[in-house]
């Protein structure tokens, strides 16, 4: 036990003068930061850390000055490496979760990413911490993690179906089939925006405004249509039916002239790649059938794209006198020669 004397005066004096002036240098130094759009996210998960810096120099700065017993020194030694540890793993669980969020930004699993990825880190992160640290105060760590093995059993046991999810949700950031914005559709008819990968299920917004919770072990499964891969463009096919008194390259001409003209006015309706029209399917029942192939920025501007094309294809056939046939069916009828049912005499 130490007990109180005026020598203890000057290494808490000076290890408080420390923490003091360490305090003020934190504070200019964040305040300075904070102004910087670029530097606000390193900010904010240092706050924490750069508080237990503080302490551990003032600590350090006086137990340089202190005539300490060589144990009791030892042991205060002890504590400010501990403290140290702990900072460090706080600074590195948050720098490490900022690396997630920006490869994952990068490569796509998710704008921004999703909770689960950088939750691994600061769990997997700060979990080693906790272990260094308490190996570091003299616990024997061993047994610590035999209990946590067998408790670890038990609870995956009672916690199946949780730890399905939790493992399905990792498969799907790392191997990416969706990400957070795609619109995708799924075998089983749910479509719309994806809006997170959790931990245990995938948020998806129909076009309704509806969200729709998946869990992670059905999204792994399923077939899933991505509409933003490999890009967000895709083709729109525009079927037309018209007379067989049409002329084909009139029609031709008059579907890629209003498809040109609609480029220009409809929102994300692309004139790059040039519209084009095929003569598929080709001879139907009671029509020619044409295809007009266009180009939309993104699944939903199909919507407003076929729309707008249909009423100006429309206006435009009846003013060039092109008929849009309606079904008609031939029907001849013979009349048989009939002469009675025949016997086996006859």
């Amino acid at each position: 036990m130490i007990r109180w004397s005026p020598a203890l005066m000057t290494p808490i004096l000076t290890g408080t003068a420390i923490i003091i002036v360490a305090l003020l240098a934190r504070w200019v130094l964040l305040r300075a930061l904070s102004r910087r759009e670029t530097a606000q996210q390193l900010v904010r998960p240092a706050r924490l850390p750069s508080l237990l810096w503080c302490f551990v120099l003032g600590g350090y700065g006086a137990l340089q000055v202190a005539d300490l017993p060589v144990r009791a020194a030892a042991r205060f030694e002890l504590w400010i490496e501990a403290l140290l540890i702990a900072s460090v793993t706080l600074s590195l669980a948050a720098a490490l979760a900022l690396v997630t969020a920006h490869q994952g930004g990068r490569l796509g699993l998710t704008a921004p990413v999703t909770g689960l990825g950088q939750t691994i880190v600061r769990f997997a992160t700060i979990a080693v911490g906790t272990l260094v640290v308490l190996s570091t105060l003299g616990l024997t760590v061993t047994p610590i993690l035999t209990a946590l093995g067998v408790g670890g059993l038990a609870v995956a046991l009672a916690l199946q179906d949780s730890l399905a999810n939790f493992f399905a949700g990792i498969h799907l950031l790392a191997d990416r089939p969706i990400a957070v914005g795609d619109y995708v559709k799924l075998d089983s008819g749910v479509e719309g925006y994806v809006l997170d990968i959790g931990w245990r299920s995938t948020h998806i917004r129909t076009l309704p405004n509806n969200v729709v919770v998946i869990p992670n072990q059905t999204m792994a499964k399923a077939i899933i249509t991505n509409f933003n891969l490999p890009e967000p463009r895709m083709s729109l096919l525009v079927p037309v039916s018209v007379s067989y008194q049409a002329d084909p390259d009139q029609v031709e001409r008059v579907l890629v002239e209003e498809a040109m003209k609609a480029a220009a006015e409809v929102p994300g309706l692309l004139d790059e790649p040039r519209p084009f029209v095929r003569f598929i399917p080709g001879f139907g029942d009671h029509s020619l059938d044409f295809t007009l192939i266009c180009q939309v920025a993104s699944f939903v501007d199909q919507y407003l794209a076929q729309h707008e094309l249909r009423k100006r294809i429309l206006a435009r056939f009846r003013a060039e006198g092109i008929e849009i046939p309606y079904p008609v069916r031939t029907v001849v009828l013979q009349q048989a020669d009939w002469t009675g049912p025949k016997t086996r005499d006859e």
